[in-house]
């Protein structure tokens, strides 16, 4: 079950920029045990699928998700590459948020579908992607550097 945010307290999600970095890394260090470097996310400043999340009260981070598409047989495939919330904000909607903004971007860009790897043992976020319609395709033995296989779930758009 999906909690949601009051009425009011549904998180402004707009394109990261430079000033948000910090707070981004700082999130994935605390979100995944083998983190992307500050480097990764640099690179994707400007993308439209490059995402941040702040709280109505506050310009606080608290959530990102980093979307892009890939050439596929003609019409572009869509990737959620990385999407985090901040500990204390999760189970409040911000995920379900991000995802819905970057399916949104990666619609508008002419892709078709989209797809995203999914570590096998994050439950909170199989439930998360479950509930928006994707499902399993295949998984990608030890694709993680500590040896933890990869889910590839794949929706429509």
């Amino acid at each position: 079950m999906t909690t949601v945010a009051p009425d009011g307290d549904t998180p402004r999600v707009r394109q990261a920029e430079r000033a948000d970095l910090l707070a981004v890394h700082r999130i994935e260090k605390s979100a995944f045990p083998q983190p992307w470097p500050f480097d990764a996310f640099e690179r994707y400043l400007g993308e439209p699928g490059f995402l941040v999340a702040t709280p109505p009260a506050d310009d606080g981070v608290v959530g990102y998700v980093v979307a892009d598409s890939v050439p596929n047989h003609g019409r572009p495939l869509g990737h959620i590459k990385d999407i985090a919330v901040r500990e204390r904000h999760r189970e409040c909607g911000v995920g379900t948020t991000l995802l819905e903004r970057a399916m949104g971007v990666l619609q508008a860009a002419g892709a078709s579908s989209v797809k995203l790897e999914v570590r096998e043992g994050n439950d909170n976020a199989r439930r998360l992607y479950r509930e928006h319609g994707f499902e399993h395709r295949r998984t990608i033995p030890r694709y993680y550097s500590d040896g933890e296989h990869a889910l590839v779930l794949v929706r429509s758009l």
